[in-house]
């Protein structure tokens, strides 16, 4: 069987080429409601460099593990993998560039698959391989045209070297792959100090160390790294924990860079928008002053932890980030177990503010962030049409096929998560993105039924 797949995309065969060769490509293509665990990848995709990764199968819990190689390349015009150990009979995956005339690339993904069992495997298997690959490679194709579109857009005079804290959680993750397949570098902050190769930097903020120097020449630091607060109960050691993993790791970032004889142009530190608290109906932008609950003042030290930056006058963006969506973490990974199996619901009264954005957005917002030096201090990153929790809950419920007729009443969730559950799941922000749509982003995904079909393949 054939499967194909091709799209226009506005920008050099050169450039789309070189996107699929760097470290990351592999891993900014994987689609996140049915993601690969790779287990180990060889450097480029030179003939005879393997990838070993986990993937689905079907509705199996278990895992099965799958090894391709690379087996031909000629730059800026093809390369092609096939699978050596994995559940297809036969898989050659041909990936063609070709100049459309017009300054622009037609990509093409051609795979050549064999059912197990083969002719009868892919006479009663085939129809549902088809349309399998046909929603993954189109969330491939969508996710290369927007990220080349957005390196090319935003494109900086020499490729960066960025420095990340909580490069291991779900939006570092994320965006680390985004970075590297534009040609930047990331050096990650990790609390181990059996380094592992030239991109890793120890610092333990219990003990006030962080190992950079001058010599990194850092472009830009991103700060991401902070205790969950959406995990148990808000006990007082809960709290402090909270408090100071956001606290004393902003300070000493900002310290360290403040005194580098050559500092980074950028910081970018992680906020909320839990800082401007239960709000109701009323419309935040980064003008409204702090809230009063407890994540409210949180945010309001976080932020003032920064100020060793501020005054060495390194930009300094405060990234107010929503309700991040992702099925691989955060709020939508928990939500979509009930909603599967139809017991979705709305919390309380349904009528509380959500502003969320999607993982995408949340990487294009902060890339735009990086390279327009006219933003600094607070910047919303969140859609600029949040919902209410009602909404959610019937369009979630809506976009994977599903009812969703039940409440969780607000008693209920005030008893079982005390004032972790009044803060986080009853309280109303409804905020909007002004700086940054000011500032010239254009949101990839503006409403919340487009950014849950691209983020779930429906």
């Amino acid at each position: 069987m054939i499967f194909t797949k091709q799209s226009n995309i506005e920008a050099p065969v050169e450039d789309v080429f070189q996107w699929h060769a760097r470290p990351g490509a592999l891993e900014r293509l994987s689609p996140p409601w049915d993601p690969l665990e790779v287990i180990e990848k060889g450097p480029g995709i030179d003939p005879g460099t393997r990838v070993e990764m986990n993937i689905k199968a079907g509705l199996l819990p278990a895992k099965i593990r799958w090894v391709a190689e690379h087996t031909r390349y000629e730059e800026n015009r093809m390369f092609q993998d096939r699978q050596v150990r994995g559940p297809f009979k036969r898989w050659v995956h041909t990936h063609t560039f070709t100049g459309n005339g017009q300054g622009g690339t037609i990509l093409e993904d051609r795979i050549d698959f064999a059912l197990p069992f083969h002719p009868l495997g892919n006479l009663f298997g085939s129809r549902s391989i088809l349309k399998k690959l046909g929603k993954i490679f189109r969330y491939r194709h969508a996710t290369t045209t927007s990220d080349i579109e957005a390196h090319l857009s935003r494109q900086p005079k020499k490729p960066l070297h960025i420095l990340m804290s909580g490069a291991s959680g779900v939006v570092g993750s994320s965006l680390i792959p985004f970075f590297t397949t534009g040609g930047h570098r990331v050096t990650r902050l990790v609390r181990r100090t059996d380094l592992r190769n030239e991109n890793e930097r120890f610092w333990d903020p219990q003990k006030g160390i962080l190992e950079i120097q001058d010599a990194d020449d850092f472009d830009v630091v991103i700060h991401l790294s902070g205790e969950n607060i959406g995990e148990g109960w808000w006990t007082h050691r809960k709290k402090k924990r909270i408090i100071e993993s956001r606290n004393r790791t902003t300070s000493l970032i900002a310290r360290s860079i403040a005194r580098l004889k050559r500092p980074p142009r950028a910081f970018l530190c992680a906020s909320a928008i839990g800082y401007y608290g239960d709000r109701g109906n009323e419309l935040m932008t980064e003008e409204n002053e702090c809230g009063a609950d407890f994540i409210s003042n949180v945010c309001d030290e976080w932020e003032q932890a920064a100020s060793p930056a501020l005054e060495k006058d390194i930009r300094t963006v405060f990234l107010r980030i929503g309700v991040v969506l992702s099925p691989v973490g955060g709020a939508l990974q928990r939500l979509l177990p009930t909603f599967k199996i139809g017991l979705g619901a709305k919390v309380g009264s349904g009528k509380q503010y959500m502003s969320w954005i999607s993982m995408d957005d949340l990487i294009g917002t902060i890339y735009h962030a990086i390279n327009d030096d006219s933003l600094s201090g607070p910047v919303n990153l969140v859609a600029p049409n949040p919902v209410t929790n009602l909404e959610i809950t019937r369009t979630l419920a809506n976009v994977i096929s599903r009812p969703a007729l039940f409440t969780i009443p607000a008693w209920f969730i005030k008893l079982v998560f005390g004032e972790m559950g009044k803060e986080v799941l009853l309280s109303s922000t409804r905020v909007s993105p002004e700086k940054i749509l000011a500032a010239g982003y254009c949101f990839r995904h503006p409403h919340l039924e487009g950014a849950l079909r691209h983020l779930l393949g429906k």
